[in-house]
């Protein structure tokens, strides 16, 4: 940690990976198994979330959380939710860069490994396959700083 610092000095840019884990997992499939006798014409809710946590001195927690519930009509196939997460040591950027290094490029890192979990739980819990489509978290950002902005807020 002490060469992040150094370089923090002298303003170089540096980015490290410092861990990736699962934080929390869970899936559920409360209608089950009168689930599996239904005709599969599934509807899909996505959420995902992310949050940032100053751990040290240019060190942060990210972690990302996506949660997928699937009903076949007014029933539950299945819900699952992963909080994926990373340490990251970052150094050397300026302020306006630490928002999208947080807030896009780290959630962008994390996102490959919770879409791995998620499959995998559904795949397990009995279910045909899921694959979440790639998300464009530059966008997302800019999006939340738009909304979040005193420019973008307007006076009724």
């Amino acid at each position: 940690m002490s060469e992040i610092t150094e370089t923090a000095e002298t303003g170089e840019k540096q980015f490290a990976i410092q861990k990736i884990y699962t934080k929390d997992i869970s899936f559920e499939t409360p209608n089950a198994p009168a689930i599996f006798t239904q005709k599969w014409e599934p509807a899909m809710e996505f959420n995902l979330g992310t949050q940032v946590a100053p751990l040290e001195t240019s060190t942060f927690e990210v972690s990302l959380t996506i949660t997928v519930t699937v009903k076949i009509g007014d029933n539950t196939a299945y819900l699952v939710e992963v909080n994926q997460a990373g340490i990251f040591s970052i150094a050397g950027f300026s302020e306006q860069e630490m928002g999208p290094m947080l807030g896009s490029f780290c959630p962008n890192i994390l996102f490959p490994y919770a879409r791995e979990v998620v499959s995998d739980l559904v795949n397990k819990g009995g279910f045909p396959q899921l694959i979440l489509a790639p998300v464009n978290f530059d966008a997302l950002y800019v999006q939340h700083m738009q909304q979040t902005t005193p420019e973008s807020k307007t006076l009724n």
